[in-house]
């Protein structure tokens, strides 16, 4: 690594505000330049493979590929890519979804300024780094949810409004088997009823509205 040249890093999110925002931002400081910019996980390969940044600032919800896949890919492909998720969605399944495929940040949106700079820095020197705030905020579910394959599948149609039965009918499996399933996903996701199983699994980024 060499300290006398810039941070060279490669922008991706889907919102053309948000990208000229962060390249403004990033302009500012005398050790980091952006090299590109992407708008969907298409480009962003294209984009990466080019220039082999030495950093990725990545948005998770992308068009077409997700932020997380295109981490996965790419870091098959590139062992040593070193990536930090920018998102304003505050789901925890998705920092560990995130985190997993071999981010070595997250930084939320709200938290612009010196926390992202701080963030790259520590990236680009090897190091992993977790806002305090996003610590404090995820670390109770930062573990996986819990829930088998089965059970996603009747919380993903719980999330669609269908009734027991639909849902029965949907995965051809008895109204008695929905209730089970619906008990199990309410205890492991430590919520009394339906509709709290619904917001929790919405917030914590477990299913998304566009499943």
């Amino acid at each position: 690594m060499n300290h006398d040249q810039p941070i060279r890093i490669l922008l991706v999110d889907d919102h053309p505000v948000v990208r000229e925002g962060l390249s403004a931002m990033l302009g500012t400081q005398a050790d980091m330049r952006v090299l590109a910019a992407a708008s969907d996980g298409m480009q962003a390969m294209q984009l990466f493979r080019q220039h082999q940044p030495d950093v990725t600032l990545m948005d998770l919800r992308l068009p077409g590929m997700s932020g997380v896949e295109v981490i996965k890919t790419l870091r098959q492909e590139f062992p040593h890519a070193r990536f930090i998720v920018v998102t304003s969605f505050h789901g925890d399944q998705d920092v560990y979804q995130a985190l997993q495929a071999g981010a070595a940040s997250y930084v939320l949106k709200e938290m612009f300024g010196e926390e992202l700079f701080k963030a790259i820095r520590t990236v680009h020197a090897g190091g992993q780094y977790l806002p305090p705030g996003v610590i404090e905020g995820t670390e109770q579910h930062l573990l996986p949810h819990g829930l088998t394959p089965r059970e996603l599948d009747v919380l993903r149609l719980m999330v669609a409004g269908h009734s027991n039965k639909q849902i029965g009918d949907a995965l051809n499996v008895t109204e008695g088997s929905v209730k089970f399933y619906v008990n199990k996903i309410l205890s492991k996701l430590a919520v009394t009823d339906r509709t709290q199983a619904v917001t929790t699994a919405l917030r914590r980024g477990i299913v998304h509205l566009d499943e």
